[in-house]
């Protein structure tokens, strides 16, 4: 039997809203392991000058705790 664990990251990119989710979860990679899923929960971004500079994007990401 396994359990789960979630928490929130925010990833952003002045690429696009999967830019975005992928900067989360390679940023996470970094110091949590068995990461299983995701949630994109929030969608939002910063505006310059009437123009998207960075999408902002929250994601909840689920992991499997060690034994």
């Amino acid at each position: 039997m396994h359990a789960y664990k979630m928490v929130q990251l925010v990833g952003t990119s002045e690429k696009g809203i999967e830019d975005a989710v992928q900067n989360a979860l390679l940023r996470a990679k970094e110091s949590l392991r068995h990461m299983r899923w995701f949630t994109v929960e929030e969608t939002r971004g910063d505006i310059r000058e009437g123009r998207i500079q960075h999408w902002q994007v929250r994601v909840a990401v689920g992991f499997t705790l060690e034994e």
